[in-house]
Order: C-alpha cells, then structure tokens, then sequence
C-alpha cells in the first residue's frame, strides 16, 4: 500500500484506519483471501478491511492496494516515453491507458512528456504490445529498457500525531 496521508484529513482516520495502514504497507498475505487473514489480525470483518481500503483510497490515503512483482520473474517490462503536443497529450495519454499490460503512465515537463511502464507475459508480446501502440499514436515511442534493478522500500512510520498538527 502506498500512503499519502500528508494529503488527506487525518482526523478522519480511527484506529483501524491507521492499524491497517500501518501493518499492511509491506507483507500483505498471499493467500486466497488475504483481507479476511488481515481482518483476523486487526480483530474485524473481511468486509470491514476491504470498505476501508475503499474508502482509505477515495480519501487519496491510500494511492494503491495489490502486489508488487519482481518483474523479471514475472514476465517483461519496459519503461517508455512519448513526445506529444501538449495539445494531444491528454487524447494520446487516454489512448495509452487503454492498451494493454500499461500502467505508471504520467505526464512529464520534457520533451518527452508522456511516460508509462508497459508489461507482458514475455518480450516478444512485450515488443508486440508496444510496436502495436506506437501504431496507434503515430509518434515513436523511446523503449528505455532496465539496465539494473533497485529495490525502493516505500513503507515508513507514519507519525499520525504530527499529521494532526498541520
């Protein structure tokens, strides 16, 4: 789970709220039902958890719930880039949302001001999928493949007392 909590009213949040938050930023369970295994721990309901990560993430607490795959064992992926004019960059924008295995897609101050991360089962789709895009947006796409991994722990302490000062 990514938290934005700088950015939400945190006296809105109980103390399951910030228990959730706080226990599953890393470590969800893989399972079959992993929110009913998180409700056992916090002492609630599965639909409990799941209602709240809901409404955690229509408060912009949380950004994202789900897995995140080491995508070399997973399948292929590549970080690209688009340069648009600005003025077709939200169409252009819509039109790469819409293909398949994109996500991370945002907007840049650059030359190249669209960029997304595109994945598949493997690189032969992978260069289909992408070969296919750059078809349909008529720009070439910059394919900028990894060279070397880095791990980024995203999960810290949130220090729910000084969020409530501001």
């Amino acid at each position: 789970m990514h938290c934005q909590a700088p950015y939400c009213q945190v006296q809105e949040l109980d103390t399951l709220d910030r228990r959730l938050v706080d226990s599953y930023q890393r470590g969800l369970p893989v399972c079959t039902r992993p929110f009913h295994t998180v409700a056992e721990r916090l002492g609630t309901s599965e639909a409990e958890v799941i209602a709240r990560l809901e409404r955690l993430q229509a408060l912009g607490v949380l950004s994202r719930v789900g897995p995140v795959f080491d995508h070399a064992r997973a399948g292929a992926s590549l970080l690209a880039a688009v340069a648009v004019p600005e003025a077709e960059r939200d169409a252009l924008a819509e039109l790469i949302n819409a293909a398949p295995g994109v996500n991370h897609n945002y907007a840049r101050e650059h030359d190249y001001n669209l960029w997304f991360v595109m994945t598949a089962p493997d690189e032969p789709e992978l260069e289909a999928r992408l070969d296919a895009l750059e078809t349909r947006l008529g720009v070439p796409i910059l394919r900028l493949p990894m060279l070397e991994g880095f791990h980024i722990d995203l999960s810290f302490p949130i220090p729910w007392a000084e969020l409530e000062r501001t």
